[in-house]
């Protein structure tokens, strides 16, 4: 693109209107590269990855979508309760089960329209008979759901439901007990 923009600058007496659009698509290319959160696409296995090598923190994974209104209302509360936690090592995980279309770009304008800061990946899975039960065995796959583990002392709880912040709260603080 550099070489491309270059050229064209190059070129003899580019017209005024022309020059003021590539100057315009510069910076909103530049502007979308910049803020446009990456999001990358994971199996299952590397959620099963992501928890062995994160057995020392407490880990808040959330299963939501764009399309789902509960998953999207409870989501700025799980990244404040986070962020809030996060100095004792509670660490947030968002997972997509957007369909495969709303991938990368629909989820990824989505989260920065709702000003999700969180880390963010989809799951590239299409059979929940298999994914589900990795999860949690008693998952159904209906969403929100989520997953509070801390790898290190064996706790685990599965939450297939909405949670409030009362509850999110107190099952951290139960998770980081865990380990005393």
């Amino acid at each position: 693109m550099v070489i491309f923009v270059a050229l064209f600058f190059q070129s003899k007496a580019p017209d005024h209107n022309m020059k003021q659009l590539m100057i315009a698509f510069i910076v909103m290319f530049v502007g979308i590269s910049v803020t446009a959160q990456d999001i990358p696409s994971w199996k299952i296995t590397a959620v099963e990855q992501y928890i062995q090598e994160n057995k020392d923190k407490v880990l808040v994974i959330n299963m939501w979508a764009t399309f789902c209104k509960p998953c999207v209302e409870e989501i700025p509360m799980f990244i404040k309760m986070a962020n809030q936690y996060k100095k004792n090592g509670v660490e947030l995980l968002l997972v997509s089960l957007d369909l495969p279309s709303h991938y990368p770009k629909k989820i990824a304008s989505f989260a920065k329209k709702q000003q999700f800061n969180a880390p963010i990946v989809w799951l590239d899975e299409t059979n929940a008979d298999y994914f589900c039960p990795v999860i949690d065995p008693k998952w159904s796959g209906s969403i929100p759901a989520t997953l509070i583990i801390y790898p290190k002392t064996g706790y685990r709880k599965f939450f297939e439901e909405e949670m409030s912040a009362d509850v999110l709260e107190k099952e951290i603080i139960a998770a980081l007990k865990s380990n005393s």
